[in-house]
């Protein structure tokens, strides 16, 4: 374990439960990496996601974005191929964008997005794309008609959530250089969506735990019954 990181732990208070606003500045304080480090918020539900009706998944166009560009990669053609390069897509393509991931193992991308009449050409590169969590899927929003809107969005910073198989969401929420108002709101927008969305099987508490953390640094553990700070 590097000094730094032992340093930036010292600072934490392990047997504590900090408030969400409380847990960002700490974090805003600490001596970290030379990049600017993005803020993550990991948030253990009490669902079992093995059981169709506790699947906590979604998407969420952050008030302040991630601070983080992605790139993307649409399937489309015709006018909505030219829709997706007007919103910002990186790369634009059909079966000419297939044949590369697949022959040439192209994977400069973070997201794909694709029109309904290119899933039969996106479902054959399913081993390649599923496992590393980038097929397109209706439910997330990366199959849709309006790809140009769909690219957009994700260039302004809506995030994909979908918890794992351990009950727990991860999000970006922004970056360390984001103003502290900024970040607060970023993470109340993500747990009032995922309140929102709460599934009825649910019983009892439903956030069980809630860690804040930079990308090298320490998690800190939040007091997860706190709405608004």
């Amino acid at each position: 374990m590097g000094r730094k990181l032992l340093e930036q732990k010292a600072r934490v208070d392990r047997d504590r439960l900090y408030r969400p606003r409380e847990a960002l500045e700490l974090l805003k304080s600490l001596e970290g990496a030379k990049f600017d480090e993005s803020i993550e918020a990991h948030l253990r539900l009490n669902v079992d996601p093995r059981k169709a009706d506790q699947m906590v998944r979604g998407t969420l166009m952050l008030p302040n974005g991630t601070g983080k560009t992605r790139r993307v990669a649409a399937f489309a053609v015709g006018e909505k191929a030219r829709e997706a390069e007007e919103a910002g897509a990186d790369i634009v393509g059909s079966d000419d964008l297939a044949a590369r991931i697949r022959n040439d193992g192209f994977m400069e991308f973070d997201v794909a997005v694709a029109a309904p009449d290119q899933m039969s050409i996106v479902g054959r590169l399913g081993p390649i794309l599923g496992p590393r969590g980038l097929m397109p899927n209706p439910k997330s929003g990366t199959v849709t008609p309006n790809v140009g809107r769909a690219v957009e969005d994700i260039k302004k910073g809506k995030i994909e959530y979908r918890v794992d198989r351990y009950g727990i969401i991860h999000a970006i929420i922004g970056k360390k250089s984001f103003n502290i108002d900024k970040l607060v709101e970023n993470y109340f927008a993500l747990r009032d969506e995922l309140q929102r969305i709460r599934p009825a099987a649910v019983k009892g508490r439903y956030f069980r735990s809630v860690a804040l953390a930079t990308t090298m640094g320490p998690a800190i553990q939040v007091d997860p019954t706190i709405e608004r700070d």
